[in-house]
């Protein structure tokens, strides 16, 4: 990822892809008060370098994936291949080497019993030089990187005038095709990518393409999300906590996390660490003050682990480069 500065425009078209990832450039330029072509050159720009895409997520939980966070320890040797394995795997995401190198930890969502079985009780086992593995069942997330507010930028009548019209449903039934598939593979690597190049991949016209794109959004199978390096925008200290709650005030223990700037992702857990979450400081003392200040407060917490974040390989879709 090359070094690139970002003003206010630059900020700006993060938060609107952030709303709605696949926003047009006509409606960000006529909210930020410049031209389209300037919008345009500010995202090409910023994705050519690396700072910054839009990738389609798959919500599994509509699917009836089962969600996972896993924690590898390894020897120091071995950290990084491990991780890099784990990152080439379509069913990863939020894969980064913690403490030292010496652990990694990553987010996993299996279609089926099968594939987790494969993964969690063969695959990783058998790796010599992994000491011990971790896996948490995600139950429920009360925050998500899509909703972070550390990209905000916009006013709130910005916001108002950029959010996607429709509401995603919870209740229809959602059933994948093979170009469906297609389409997500797709959008897993840009979330922006055209409906001429859909349509080429699932062997369709262009209108059904977006048709397709649409239902699957108002199905809520399919969101848009920024992928972006805390580290742009200014929070260049990420860690990963591992909760004990008290079982009676684990959801409240839970909303109250989401409601913290800093967290980007908090779920309850099975496992005797119950909450998991992910925290983007501005720096180390800034790490110690929200830990020392804004968790201590919550006294139902019974212990915690802290693992500042030492490198990332993946975060969101597909990894299509080298990451750091």
């Amino acid at each position: 990822m090359d070094t690139v500065s970002m003003d206010a425009t630059d900020r700006g078209l993060v938060h609107a892809l952030q709303i709605d990832g696949r926003v047009s450039f006509r409606a960000v330029a006529e909210v930020l008060g410049v031209s389209e072509n300037t919008v345009a050159r500010r995202y090409r720009r910023l994705r050519s370098s690396g700072v910054l895409r839009v990738v389609g997520v798959v919500n599994g939980v509509r699917l009836g994936y089962s969600s996972w966070t896993l924690r590898v320890r390894c020897t120091p040797d071995a950290a990084g291949s491990i991780a890099a394995a784990l990152a080439a795997r379509p069913d990863t995401s939020y894969v980064h080497l913690l403490s030292g190198g010496t652990e990694v930890s990553c987010n996993v969502q299996t279609p089926t019993a099968a594939e987790r079985d494969a993964l969690l009780l063969d695959k990783l086992p058998r790796t010599s030089r992994v000491t011990a593995v971790s896996a948490h069942l995600l139950l429920r997330a009360t925050a998500l990187p899509a909703t972070w507010a550390g990209s905000a930028h916009l006013t709130e009548e910005q916001v108002r005038r950029l959010r996607p019209t429709f509401v995603p449903s919870t209740t229809e039934a959602v059933a994948l095709d093979e170009q469906d598939r297609a389409m997500l593979g797709i959008l897993a690597r840009d979330g922006r990518a055209g409906y001429g190049e859909l349509g080429c991949a699932t062997g369709s016209a262009d209108s059904t393409a977006k048709r397709r794109l649409d239902a699957l959004r108002r199905a809520g199978v399919l969101t848009f999300i920024v992928d972006i390096a805390p580290a742009t925008l200014g929070f260049s200290t990420e860690a990963r906590l591992w909760m004990s709650v008290q079982p009676s005030r684990l959801a409240d223990v839970a909303r109250a996390m989401a409601d913290h700037p800093e967290v980007s992702f908090a779920a309850m857990t099975t496992g005797p660490s119950n909450l998991v979450a992910a925290v983007n400081c501005r720096d180390a003392e800034d790490l110690c003050r929200y830990l020392t200040e804004r968790v201590a407060a919550l006294d139902a917490i019974h212990s915690m682990e802290t693992a500042p974040v030492i490198r990332t390989l993946k975060r969101a879709g597909t990894c299509t480069r080298t990451p750091r």
